[in-house]
């Protein structure tokens, strides 16, 4: 059975574009049965071009990828949700959605916040060092969560493994 991963931040345009991205490449890569997905609260309509630049010079395709609402997530015929992984960086005062769940009971949940590349400094050159940052931080993470038994863990021990993870 696959694990299917849902990545939130408000705007769905970089961290949680960033962060699907790496889950489903590793995941791939690995074997893994997880599919990552991400969405917002309040989607942007649009990815910013500096997260799809970072994705594909680490060799990924990006063409399926856009900003999307969470509402994709809630309704009959969406996938069933088994995590959920807020990336909004509450410390610099951001509000994380929060997602109440969908098909198939509630997820677990847990919070991995992440600065928003997108207003790092430096032009053209600060943004890019910062969405390649935050994409190789993310891809980490991504990593320790494919390494987990998650089919063999409970609710509460995948929980405390995804924050542990989250601590590192």
């Amino acid at each position: 059975m696959t694990a299917n991963v849902l990545i939130l931040c408000t705007h769905n345009s970089a961290r949680s574009v960033l962060a699907e991205g790496m889950l489903n490449h590793w995941a791939s890569r690995l074997g893994k049965p997880v599919r990552g997905y991400s969405a917002g609260s309040a989607p942007s309509g649009r990815v910013n071009p500096f997260a799809l630049d970072a994705l594909a010079r680490a060799g990924i395709d990006t063409a399926g990828h856009r900003s999307k609402s969470w509402d994709e997530f809630t309704g009959p015929g969406a996938p069933p949700i088994s995590i959920v992984i807020t990336v909004c960086d509450s410390a610099a005062g951001e509000t994380c959605p929060v997602f109440f769940g969908g098909a198939g009971g509630p997820p677990v949940k847990v919070h991995w916040g992440y600065p928003d590349p997108s207003n790092a400094e430096g032009g053209h050159d600060g943004k890019l060092r910062a969405f390649e940052l935050t994409r190789q931080a993310l891809g980490y993470r991504m990593l320790q969560l494919l390494a987990l038994p998650i089919g063999d863990m409970s609710r509460a021990e995948l929980r405390q493994a995804l924050l542990a993870i989250g601590e590192n």
